[in-house]
């Protein structure tokens, strides 16, 4: 008997599936026609939901953008944190979410996907930049920074550290990398006007335990 499921459903089913073949076979090496086989479905119903596979890593990236920001705003919420708790707070736990999803990270990283990276690059400056804005306006009134302008400083930060750091195109060797890293954290610390040493050894201690 032919199983009819919700459209809603069938989708988050598919969405699964192939999440699960991305993560145990990788991006490249998965086909539609095994998303189709795995799902138990035929592939006209693949294509009634999605177009491609790369839309469905797109949709994938999606969910996991909004899963993270959906954690952050309620740590920027969190009224027993003050702002650098919540920075670094916000920092581990979408670097945890990173780590559960690193097929799609990985993914998107392909240089086929460039496209896709591109948009979760501007989508991620779009979205965090005002949830981390709010954060540095707590700090602001806490006394713990002096920021003019939270929301255009935050986004040239997260934009800079994405070109330089999160795409790989540099290259860098993991001494010249964590040296940018270092030199990032000073920056941040710098440009909130914190106290010294304060921001940085917070950061650094919160990159520390997500590379663990």
């Amino acid at each position: 008997m032919r199983i009819v499921k919700a459209p809603d459903v069938r989708r988050a089913e598919i969405l699964s599936i192939a999440e699960n073949l991305f993560q145990t076979k990788g991006y490249a090496k998965t086909s539609v026609d095994e998303i189709v086989r795995q799902a138990g479905i035929a592939k006209g119903t693949f294509y009634h939901y999605f177009k491609s596979k790369e839309e469905i890593l797109d949709s994938l990236t999606q969910q996991l953008v909004a899963d993270m920001a959906f954690h952050s705003q309620l740590i920027a919420g969190n009224k027993n944190l003050n702002a650098i708790e919540k920075i670094t707070a916000i920092i581990s736990k979408q670097n945890a979410l990173a780590d559960k999803n690193h097929s799609v990270v990985g993914s998107m990283h392909l240089p086929e996907n460039k496209e896709l990276h591109d948009r979760v690059n501007i989508e991620t400056v779009k979205v965090f930049g005002p949830i981390l804005a709010s954060v540095i306006e707590q700090g602001n009134q806490q006394g713990l920074f002096q920021v003019d302008d939270p929301l255009s400083t935050i986004q040239f930060i997260l934009a800079g550290s994405q070109c330089l750091l999160g795409e790989g195109i540099f290259n860098w060797s993991p001494a010249e990398q964590q040296a940018r890293i270092n030199a990032m954290l000073t920056l941040i610390e710098r440009t909130f006007a914190a106290k010294p040493g304060s921001m940085v050894t917070a950061l650094q201690a919160c990159l520390n335990r997500s590379t663990d």
